[in-house]
């Protein structure tokens, strides 16, 4: 019952963090804590129960307990590979915790039947009126879209919840999971957006003298539905690009919905740091985009940047989205540290209108003043999009202020520190800024 009772408070729980609700996100919480604990308190109850009712005299009770382990063990190891492995990419996840609950409901029931038929068969009709309630509450949509927006596309992936919607305007958003953050955006002829992706565009311009004619390969870490890809080509033309993104539906789902369709686009499903591994380059521009939480450890460390520095061009620039709050920079700067254990320069640009902050590593040392400079020197403009994008960058330029943390392979407290900086800000009465 729990997977079907826990629905409609998952759906309140997502309307709350969409509308930031605070209240009844922590109601939905402890509602959907106490609906699990009764059955995880049930469980844990079944092997000392079977032991106790297969134990006939102390002279096996080895014997037996280690055989009820063995069976509970492989049970476990079925438990957390079959999910993982096969069932919540095939079948989603809440069908996943159907599967696994309708398991134990016909053991029960037919353990029951052996010793007490008349009990089983008084409970036969459970089964049936669960299917229906399945059927039922399972149909609906896991996540509500906001008024304003007309859903497009829906699953359930191995690592994501995904929703494509459109506004009235005909601009599409991939959402993920909770909906608070917008992954990638689409329209057809309008390609600026004025968030992150775009100044994607300006991290070359930190080089001295740098112009669009120099704009060699790209490499995306956290390629999403595309949209800094989409922006790069309308710039610079069919410029070779390489993006990873390790969710192969959202890949699907992309090229539907969202125009990722670029011919000069190699899309590349798997995990972020191993595929990069086997790329080559020289690359003009590194992109990382996949900072979203959770926090992708193995991409904020020294060695990470060490192999993303080997892959640079001369000029070549790497540019990463980094989320913060309006007085807390903690992960911006010790990101901004570790860079600079690799890289001779780093520059910050803030997103407009965001907590996002964009930061630029360069292969060679370079100046701040180039950017502006660059800028001025190319008006006009090439490009509008390009245009618009240095003219924001140039706006949103702060100095960069980098902490005495350096993230490592062996040691990266990302997780803490963004948990902190979370708390602290809720803490702090912020969570009106948050409101859509």
């Amino acid at each position: 019952m729990v997977p079907l009772v826990a629905r409609p408070v998952l759906f309140a729980a997502a309307e709350a963090v969409y509308d930031i609700d605070a209240g009844v996100a922590v109601g939905s919480f402890i509602a959907v804590l106490l609906l699990f604990s009764v059955p995880v308190t049930l469980l844990g109850c079944v092997s000392p129960f079977a032991i106790k009712l297969a134990l006939r005299g102390l002279e096996n009770a080895g014997q037996t307990v280690g055989g009820l382990y063995a069976v509970s063990t492989f049970g476990s190891i079925i438990g957390t590979f079959a999910p993982v492995l096969y069932l919540i990419p095939e079948a989603g996840t809440a069908l996943t915790f159907l599967i696994f609950a309708g398991f134990l409901l016909v053991v029960g029931l037919v353990g029951l039947f052996m010793s007490a038929r008349g009990a089983a068969l008084r409970l036969a009709w459970m089964p049936f009126v669960l299917a229906i309630f399945a059927a039922l509450i399972l149909g609906n949509t896991q996540r509500p879209v906001p008024a304003g927006y007309r859903l497009l596309y829906a699953t359930d992936s191995a690592y994501n919840y995904i929703q494509i919607v459109e506004d009235a305007n005909g601009y599409r958003y991939l959402w993920l999971n909770e909906g608070q953050g917008i992954h990638s955006q689409y329209h057809p002829t309008d390609y600026y957006y004025r968030r992150t992706w775009g100044l994607f565009l300006a991290g070359p311009y930190f080089n001295p003298g740098f112009t669009p004619d120099q704009m060699g390969p790209v490499a995306l870490v956290g390629l999403a539905g595309g949209t800094i890809a989409r922006q790069h080509s309308a710039v610079y033309g069919p410029i070779p690009i390489d993006g990873i993104e390790i969710d192969g539906d959202i890949v699907a789902a992309s090229r539907r919905y969202l125009g990722m369709d670029l011919p000069n686009l190699n899309t590349i499903v798997g995990d972020a740091r191993y595929e990069f591994r086997q790329l080559e380059g020289p690359y003009s521009m590194v992109g990382l985009d996949a900072y979203r939480v959770p926090m992708c450890l193995q991409l904020t460390t020294v060695e990470f940047f060490e192999e993303v520095r080997e892959r640079l061009a001369e000029d070549g620039v790497v540019v990463i989205n980094v989320g913060r709050t309006p007085d807390d920079r903690r992960l911006e700067e010790a990101i901004a540290r570790t860079l600079l254990e690799v890289f001779p320069s780093v520059h910050r640009i803030d997103v407009p209108d965001s907590l996002n902050t964009i930061l630029v590593a360069t292969r060679q040392p370079t100046d701040p003043a180039n950017l502006a400079a660059n800028r001025a020197r190319l008006d006009p403009v090439p490009h509008p999009l390009l245009a618009e994008v240095l003219t924001d960058a140039v706006a949103g330029q702060r100095p960069i202020t980098p902490s005495d943390l350096v993230f490592t392979d062996d040691r990266a407290p990302v997780e803490t520190l963004i948990n902190d900086m979370t708390l602290q800000y809720l803490l702090n009465g912020n969570i009106e800024e948050l409101r859509p």
